[in-house]
C-alpha cells in the first residue's frame, strides 16, 4: 500500500549524509516502509531488532564509546555490506536509546548510511543526554489518511487530480461521485489508517475481521501502558485512555479529570497525558483565549479535547451497531465526534497544530489553526444543518480577530458563501500548508 512518507524516505537513501530517524505509534506501518524503500533503492540491508534481537542491547552497550561501537558492529555484519553500499536499521530502538547519541559519530565516520525506527520514542528519548543536532533527519508517521486510503482501494489517479482541482477552484464535485467518496469516508471513520487494518480490509472487506485487528493494536498499547505505569506509580495512561470515547461523545467534548478520580487535580494527571501525546496514542486539541498568532501565546494547557491518533480505533470502542449506522450514514447517530477526530488526525498528519477556541458570549469554534500566516478557524458539522454556524460568524464579525478565510466540513458540497469555505468531509487531507521555497533577508549593512 502506498504511503506518501515514501517520497521522503526515498529522497533521504539518494540525497543526505545525515542518519534517519523514524518515529511515531505502534502499528503506523514504519518498519515495512523502511524495508521496502531500501529494497527498491539497491542498497544493501543490515538490520538489527532490538526486540527480536534482545542480546543485541547488550552486545551494542550503551557504555562504550562511538569507536568501539562501530567496531563491534563491523565484526556481526556479513560481507557483502560493503561500504558506501550498505543501509544500516536499527529497528524496535527504543529498546536500546543511547545509539541515538553516537550518530555524530557514525555519520560523519562515513562507512554507512543509518536508520532508526521505533515506537514511544518520544516517550524514550527525553532521557538522553545529547541530541546530534544536524546530524539527524526525524521523520514522525502517522496512520493512513483518507488519501492514501481511497488509493489503496483502487481509487483511480484522475479522481484524485480531480478533487484537487475541485478544491483548488472552489467547485461543486460531481454529485455521483460525492455520493460514493463520502460512502467511502464513512468507512474509513470504521477501518482507519492502521495499515494492518486497511489491508485486512481490502482483501476480506469483513469490518469483523477489521474489528479484530484493530482490538490487537490497541492490546499492544495497553501492554505498553502497564509496563510504564509500574514504573511510573503517578502515571494513569489505561484509565485515561480508554475515556477517551465516551469524553469525546458528550456534547462538551472537553476532557473531565472528576471522570477518573474526584479528589485528584490536574497536575498529578498532566505527565499522563504528556505521555500518551509523546508516544503518538492520543492527540490533545488545546484550547486558546483567542483567535489571534500566535495560537500557542494564549494556549491553556489544562484546557483540552482529548482525540485518538487513530480514527479506526476509536470507532472500535463502540458497538457493532453504531458501525452499521455509520456506514448507513444514518442521520440520528452522533457522527460529530467521528468526524471531528478524523479532522484532527489529518490536521496533525498534516504538520498543523490545531487547537480550539471558546469565548463567553461569542461562542465556541471546532478548530482553529495558523495556515499561511493567518489564523484559520474550522468548523465540523456532521448534520445537514451544515450552514448553521453561529459562534462561526461571531468570531468572523469581530475586526480585531482579522478572520479572512473558514473552513466548514461537512456531508455537503463545495460551495463559497464570504469568506467561509464548505468542503467535503472527505477533502480535509487537501488542506495544506503552502511550501514556502528560499527566503532570502537581504540587510543593507552600508555605514555600520
Amino acid at each position: 500500500m502506498y504511503r506518501k512518507y515514501s517520497i521522503i524516505v526515498e529522497e533521504w537513501l539518494e540525497n543526505s549524509n545525515k542518519a534517519l530517524l523514524v518515529t511515531g505509534a505502534r502499528q503506523t506501518g514504519k518498519t515495512w516502509l523502511i524495508r521496502d524503500e531500501i529494497e527498491k533503492s539497491g542498497y544493501t540491508k543490515y538490520e538489527v531488532n532490538f526486540i527480536d534481537q534482545p542480546d543485541m542491547v547488550e552486545y551494542l552497550n550503551a557504555e562504550m564509546s562511538a569507536e568501539e561501537f562501530l567496531i563491534k558492529l563491523k565484526m556481526i555484519m556479513p560481507e557483502d555490506c560493503k561500504p558506501h553500499e550498505t543501509v544500516i536499521f536499527f529497528d524496535e530502538i527504543q529498546k536500546c536509546p543511547q545509539i541515538v547519541t553516537k550518530i555524530k559519530f557514525l555519520v560523519d565516520e562515513g562507512s554507512f548510511k543509518y536508520v532508526m525506527s521505533g515506537s514511544l520514542l518520544g516517550v524514550s528519548l527525553k532521557g538522553l543526554d545529547s541530541a546530534p543536532v544536524g546530524y539527524l533527519t526525524i521523520l514522525k508517521m502517522y496512520p493512513m489518511d483518507f488519501e492514501e486510503f481511497m488509493m489503496a482501494n483502487n481509487v483511480s489517479k484522475t479522481t484524485l487530480e480531480m478533487l484537487k482541482e475541485k478544491f483548488e477552484t472552489c467547485t461543486p464535485v460531481d454529485e455521483f461521485i460525492h455520493q460514493k467518496l463520502l460512502n467511502m469516508f464513512f468507512v474509513y471513520l470504521i477501518v482507519g489508517g492502521m495499515p494492518d487494518a486497511v489491508k485486512t480490509y481490502i482483501e476480506t472487506k469483513d469490518i469483523r475481521e477489521v474489528d479484530k485487528v484493530q482490538r490487537d493494536i490497541i492490546t499492544l498499547y495497553k501492554e505498553d501502558f502497564s509496563q510504564y505505569e509500574i514504573e511510573n506509580r503517578k502515571l494513569k495512561l489505561r484509565s485515561i485512555y480508554d475515556l477517551i470515547p465516551a469524553e469525546l461523545n458528550k456534547q462538551n467534548k472537553k476532557f473531565v479529570f472528576t471522570m477518573l478520580d474526584k479528589e485528584l487535580k490536574f497536575n498529578r494527571y498532566e505527565n499522563s497525558f504528556l505521555w500518551l501525546k509523546d508516544a503518538g496514542v492520543a492527540l490533545p486539541v488545546y484550547n486558546v483565549a483567542a483567535p489571534v498568532i500566535p495560537l500557542l501565546a494564549s494556549k491553556s494547557s489544562n484546557v483540552f479535547r482529548l482525540f485518538s491518533s487513530d480514527i479506526g480505533l476509536l470507532t472500535s470502542a463502540y458497538p457493532s451497531e453504531t458501525k452499521i449506522e455509520l456506514i448507513n450514514k444514518n442521520g440520528e447517530v452522533n457522527n460529530g465526534a467521528h468526524f471531528e477526530n478524523a479532522v484532527t488526525q489529518q490536521l496533525t498528519a498534516n504538520g498543523f497544530e490545531p487547537y480550539f477556541c471558546k469565548k463567553k458570549n461569542v461562542g465556541e469554534l471546532d478548530f482553529v489553526i495558523e495556515m499561511n500566516g493567518k489564523v484559520v478557524p474550522i468548523e465540523v458539522k456532521s448534520g445537514k444543518a451544515y450552514k448553521k454556524h453561529k459562534a462561526l460568524d461571531n468570531f468572523i464579525s469581530i475586526p480585531d480577530y482579522h478572520i479572512e478565510k473558514a473552513y466548514v466540513f461537512s456531508v455537503g458540497n463545495v460551495e463559497t458563501e464570504g469568506v467561509v469555505t464548505y468542503l467535503p468531509i472527505y477533502m480535509c487531507y487537501l488542506l495544506q500548508e503552502q511550501k514556502i521555497g528560499r527566503m532570502i533577508v537581504d540587510l543593507d549593512i552600508t555605514g555600520l
